[in-house]
């Protein structure tokens, strides 16, 4: 969703300051709504109904936050245009998966789940539910819970189906309820209404807030418009008293499949939203895995990219704010094989989206002969699935450096930040680093040039050394000083310049990491994994191999540690065979099993050692430093196995 007027940070529990939603739907393509005002507004994920599609909703399901090894998943990752995300299916309660939530708060997004009723079924639900008091009030608390024990950030409510009389008088009851509920128990909670039932009871889609639905906007937080409006709706609408005032709160539905009579849709979708930030409302852009269900799936990337871009102009930046230590190595949680520090770490096509970093910004710039283009590659990658490459031509009679802005955020600075970035290069260019920073006793912006540190600098050896990083193959580690700005970082920009002079220079920019830390602080920290646990096990007989030798079974099992979160990027978990069925042979080497993004990760068809076994499981933090602890800092716990288990 878009909402108007809404730029500058943003975080988890603002999203009422305007912005943009989307919808995402378990078996159709994800809903979006965007706000339009005066300033240049921004769409935010909500769920709608769309029961012609065909998105591969199920990845990521894995203890609800593991992934999938899916080759070509559907995947969103153009968060700093949204304020908020619905996922929605044609199931009464539809829980987001945890995959989906992580990712929208990583970014500061807001996440709804879906509540919904259709037809004779759903009339029969509602029918009951709203029967009385304490049945509505049990409905309502119970999604309440749900939100909060499943950690999203509300409802939206779309009721297909008929009312009767003391039903639809009973329904801003509920509505009101639930909304209180959720603003009491929810940081930031939001509750939707859809455009569909009327005062009457009656289904009667409207395309527009007016006297016949208005009672179930003024009881909520935000009212969803049906997709078959015209621009006289807009007209009318941004004069009618029950909107005076709440033209944020009035979210118009887009269609990007232009199903129906519609304005715009697929690669027009630019058009309704120019129209709707005329009239200073919010827009709900439904369905913009229109790109993935029609295009070719092999081409996902680009065309997903295309479509954002026809639509950035009309949409405020979004600045997630985090705090230091900050990293992103620009995964977008799917990736052809994972990566780790420049090298594969496991050779298959993978999809977790609690796995996606902070995302970048794409740009596409042309300018003479000269041009510049950014992208998502799944090629030499530095950690996860995905680098940042930046490709374009500086032209001969061109002058200067080419500068392209590939983070914007909201992170207060220390006296003292390091700032460092992991780059490949291709020869005949040079890179540099500029940053922005706000300062609020002044409200001004000013841009900063740092002078990049020799690499025998102290601070270069102390923060390489923590990191373990030692030449390593093709890939640059750029360090800055961003020192006495008091304030916060809002973006950093590259520049790239040729090294010869007057001829023209094609080139190309591997992002692989940046990272900023307070620089008074490099140091390793002394926390470790606690608790580290192996329970639920379950053993399956046979191999996973028919001619394994020697024999093997196959070990389920389930982990949980304890360690900081604000320290931890993810963890590694790894095991080694300590002893097998026959003692004269030697324990085993150390071997990477996969990533975790929280503390509790799922083993699934291990395959070890026949019994009797002894085996060691150890989890490594990943911090967000990039300090590598020693592993004597790791969580490690034992499994000793028999013929009985």
């Amino acid at each position: 969703m878009l909402r108007p007027g809404h730029h500058g940070a943003h975080h988890r529990g603002s999203a009422h300051a305007g912005g943009a939603a989307v919808l995402e739907e378990e078996r159709g393509p994800p809903l979006q709504r965007v706000h339009c005002p005066p300033v240049p507004p921004r769409p935010a994920p909500v769920p709608l109904p769309c029961e012609d599609s065909d998105l591969p909703r199920h990845d990521g399901r894995v203890l609800g936050r593991q992934g999938t090894d899916s080759a070509q998943p559907y995947s969103f990752y153009h968060w700093h245009h949204i304020d908020i995300f619905n996922y929605f299916t044609h199931n009464m309660v539809t829980i987001p998966p945890a995959g989906w939530t992580n990712a929208g708060h990583r970014h500061g997004v807001l996440v709804l789940g879906t509540f919904i009723t259709e037809w004779t079924d759903g009339a029969k639900v509602c029918e009951d539910f709203l029967k009385d008091e304490e049945s509505y009030r049990a409905v309502a608390d119970k999604l309440v819970q749900i939100c909060h024990c499943y950690g999203f950030d509300g409802w939206l409510i779309n009721i297909e189906n008929e009312l009767s009389a003391s039903a639809v008088e009973t329904m801003p009851l509920f509505l009101r309820y639930l909304t209180e509920q959720i603003h009491e128990r929810v940081s930031g909670g939001l509750v939707l209404w859809y455009d569909s039932v009327v005062q009457t009871g009656k289904l009667q889609w409207q395309n527009e807030l007016n006297q016949n639905n208005r009672q179930f906007f003024e009881v909520c937080d935000g009212f969803f418009t049906n997709y078959n409006w015209n621009e006289q709706n807009l007209e009318w609408m941004k004069g009618y008293s029950a909107v005076q005032g709440r033209e944020a709160d009035v979210y118009i539905g887009v269609d990007v499949f232009a199903r129906g009579d519609v304005v715009g849709g697929m690669y027009e979708t630019n058009k309704p939203l120019e129209m709707i930030r005329k009239h200073n409302f919010s827009a709900a852009v439904f369905a913009p895995g229109w790109v993935y269900e029609t295009q070719e799936k092999t081409e996902f990337r680009h065309n997903q990219d295309k479509f954002w871009a026809l639509l950035s102009d009309l949409l405020p930046l979004h600045r997630p704010v985090h705090s230091l230590p900050f990293t992103s190595t620009f995964c977008q949680g799917f990736g052809k094989s994972l990566y780790w520090r420049g090298k594969i770490e496991r050779e298959r096509p993978w999809f977790d989206l609690s796995a996606q970093q902070i995302q970048p910004e794409l740009c596409s710039s042309k300018e003479g002969r000269g041009w510049l283009k950014s992208r998502a590659c799944p090629e030499h990658v530095w950690s996860g699935g995905s680098s940042l490459l930046l490709e374009g031509l500086i032209p001969a009679e061109h002058t200067g450096a080419v500068a392209a802005r590939v983070l914007s955020l909201h992170v207060p600075l220390a006296s003292s930040t390091l700032l460092c970035v992991v780059y490949k290069a291709s020869p005949g260019v040079s890179v540099s680093l500029e940053s922005t920073v706000h300062h609020p006793d002044e409200d001004t912006v000013t841009s900063v040039s740092p002078v990049r540190l020799e690499e025998g600098h102290d601070v270069v050896s102390r923060y390489t050394r923590l990191c373990g990083l030692h030449n390593e193959k093709d890939w640059t580690v750029m360090c800055v000083l961003l020192e006495a700005q008091r304030g916060s970082l809002r973006d950093v920009s590259v520049n790239i310049s040729r090294d010869a002079e007057d001829q023209d220079t094609a080139f190309s920019l591997r992002l692989g990491q940046i990272t900023l830390l307070d620089a008074s602080t490099l140091q390793l920290p002394s926390e470790r994994i606690e608790g580290l646990c192996i329970y639920d096990v379950v053993w399956l007989h046979g191999s996973s191999s028919t001619n394994s030798h020697p024999p093997e079974v196959l070990l389920n099992a389930t982990l949980r540690w304890h360690f900081k979160p604000e320290l931890a990027c993810h963890y590694r978990v790894h095991w080694r065979r300590l002893r097998g069925p026959d003692p004269r042979v030697a324990g085993g080497p150390l071997v990477f099993l996969s990533r975790a993004q929280s503390h509790l990760f799922r083993i699934t068809e291990l395959a070890v050692p026949a019994p009797p076994g002894l085996l060691e499981v150890l989890v490594e933090p990943v911090l967000k430093s990039g300090f590598v602890l020693p592993e004597s800092q790791w969580g490690r716990a034992r499994l000793s196995y028999s013929q009985d288990q």
